[in-house]
């Protein structure tokens, strides 16, 4: 497994796939809770994505709704490509990409975004 900064964004990249992790800046790769991320997979070059959430950053961000008023006072959470997962950090969240691809349910957790 290759990984490192390019430009602003973090790559990951493994025999099976190439994961653009896009951190804020100054952000702590070990502990990032909120990232989006683009999944090339090396097989047949399709693309996907997803927004990669902890359980605590969902939390968090209900718990901050219920004072400001959105999503009916943080009553739910909703995002279209939204994955959660229990630990923060690149690391963690590049393994859980890899069990998604072994247990073949990647397909079916992240959303496409190219052409079939």
């Amino acid at each position: 497994m290759e990984q490192g900064w390019d430009g602003p964004w973090y790559r990951v990249r493994t025999d099976r796939f190439r994961a653009t992790f896009f951190p804020g800046a100054g952000e702590s790769l070990d502990t990032v809770c909120n990232v989006d991320v683009e999944v090339r997979l090396t097989a047949d070059g399709s693309r996907w994505t997803a927004t990669v959430l902890t359980l605590a950053e969902v939390d968090r961000l209900m718990e901050r709704w219920s004072r400001t008023g959105e999503a009916l006072g943080g009553r739910y959470f909703w995002c279209s490509d939204g994955l959660i997962v229990r630990e923060p950090g690149i690391a963690s969240m590049t393994q859980v990409l890899t069990g998604l691809l072994d247990d073949g349910d990647f397909t079916e957790v992240l959303q496409r975004v190219d052409e079939e």
